[in-house]
């Protein structure tokens, strides 16, 4: 295990940018990740793991077989002391070990016999984000699909908030209009969750197959996801309030096209 001295090492600078920069990180296909958590979730999905870095002092506390998977992939592995080690994380308490490894990599074509999908449709906030991935892997829906205008599924805050899942759920990225004619040629409707005088009641209409677009947190669905959708649903509510969280309506959502 190599011991980083300056914060002009390679691999600490690379870690950081993978952390704070997503045009670097869809530049190298790598993401950054923490925690003996999720390098046991990327070792049990079979993710490269690139570069790896223990608190100093740390590595014995770590599973050898989880540093051996990471070495047997190919990453080189590096200790720092405290004060180093703190410039690769993005979180205000790190846990002993931040690794990088390869963006899991979802083509159009994992759509392919999907029978329920969920369109994120300029989705901005990543907590929201990591946690309606980490809902549709715990409850198997087929796939998730981020449109236009949606945070980077393989930011940190996103990766954290997943708990594993962004390893295992196919989460397409693509276009609107091309996400929607995709599944309807696999003979999925398409709905759009909005509060409008024709929406009709999410329990309603039959979810299995069907694809469901969810809006961004501040303005909904967009007039293109309206125009492109089937019919218009929304989730009844016997309170005052007008809207929910968009995770909060997603995980209903996934919830109703599962169950």
């Amino acid at each position: 295990m190599i011991r980083i001295e300056s914060r002009q090492n390679a691999a600490l600078r690379h870690l950081a940018r993978l952390g704070r920069e997503r045009k670097y990180r869809r530049s190298t296909g790598e993401m950054l990740c923490e925690g003996e958590k999720m390098l046991a979730e990327a070792a049990a999905s079979g993710a490269r793991v690139t570069t790896l870095l223990v608190r100093e002092g740390e590595a014995d506390r770590l599973p050898p077989a989880l540093l051996a998977y990471a070495e047997r992939t190919g990453a080189a592995l590096y200790c720092a002391k405290e004060a180093l080690f703190r410039q690769a994380s993005e979180v205000e308490t790190p846990q002993r070990v931040i690794f990088s490894c390869a963006q899991p990599q979802w083509t159009a074509d994992a759509l392919a016999g999907r029978k329920q999908v969920l369109l994120l449709d300029g989705l901005q906030d990543p907590g929201n984000l990591g946690t309606i991935l980490r809902t549709a892997e715990a409850f198997a829906l087929g796939a998730v699909v981020l449109c236009e205008g949606c945070a980077d599924p393989f930011s940190p805050k996103v990766v954290r908030s997943t708990m594993g899942a962004v390893f295992r759920l196919p989460c397409v990225q693509l276009p609107l209009a091309e996400a929607a004619a995709r599944l309807r040629a696999e003979g999925l409707p398409l709905y759009a969750t909005a509060l409008h005088a024709d929406s009709v009641p999410l329990g309603v209409v039959p979810l299995s197959p069907a694809a469901v677009i969810i809006g961004s947190e501040g303005r909904g669905v967009t007039p293109q996801a309206l125009a492109l959708s089937d019919k218009r649903v929304i989730i009844p509510m016997a309170g005052r309030a007008e809207s929910l969280n968009a995770g909060v309506a997603a995980a209903i959502v996934i919830y109703e096209m599962t169950r």
